[in-house]
């Protein structure tokens, strides 16, 4: 973990529940399935998947970030570990002109602790959300969405497709660090949930 106050003043980031290894093959062997020469895809790694619960931003003022890891702290403290389905496929805006390409995520405990995460955002200092969360892994960015029609029938073939699950066991806060070769990710902290399971 790097310390927060060795960070530079602005950086990327965002939280994030950690991928486990079945679900990082299943979207590995999708990818495998749909991916073509020149597709102007640009597909995501099973290493590079994470569960989103809150983009942070661009460039996040870092002195915020203390703060925010306190917060968080605070409502892992107070869950479960919980299990998260991912199952079928989709993008957005759409499908006629697709920008990214997802599995959707089925967990009311995920949405619930999304809520959490976005009232401990605004609390440390960052601007609401202007959008509703929507549960979902990213696997793909279309550059191009004019060519995913090449692949948009096997994609769509995709929709009622399990993918595993995961049990979420911590959140975790993320540098991430843009490069043309794809995203690199730095854990800066990682929330484990402290509550009993509940039997």
């Amino acid at each position: 973990m790097a310390a927060l106050d060795e960070l530079p003043a602005r950086i990327r980031a965002f939280i994030a529940l950690d991928v486990n290894d079945e679900v990082a093959g299943a979207v590995d062997r999708l990818t495998a399935e749909l991916r073509t020469p020149h597709d102007a895809i640009n597909w995501v790694g099973g290493a590079r998947l994470h569960l989103t619960l809150r983009f942070l931003g661009d460039a996040v003022d870092s002195l915020r970030l203390p703060r925010l890891v306190e917060e968080l702290e605070k409502i892992a403290a107070t869950i479960a570990p919980f299990v998260v389905r991912l199952h079928g496929t989709g993008a957005f805006p759409g499908l006629d002109r697709p920008r990214v390409l997802w599995i959707g995520l089925e967990s009311a405990a995920l949405i619930a602790l999304a809520g959490r995460v976005e009232t401990a955002a605004v609390a440390a200092g960052f601007d609401p959300e202007r959008r509703p969360f929507a549960p979902h892994l990213t696997i793909a960015r279309v550059r191009e969405p004019h060519r995913f029609r090449a692949v948009r029938s096997a994609f769509e073939g995709c929709a009622d497709r399990d993918f595993g699950t995961i049990e979420a066991r911590a959140m975790t806060l993320y540098r991430s660090r843009l490069a043309p070769e794809g995203s690199s990710y730095q854990a800066l902290a990682a929330c484990g949930f402290g509550a009993p399971l509940r039997g």
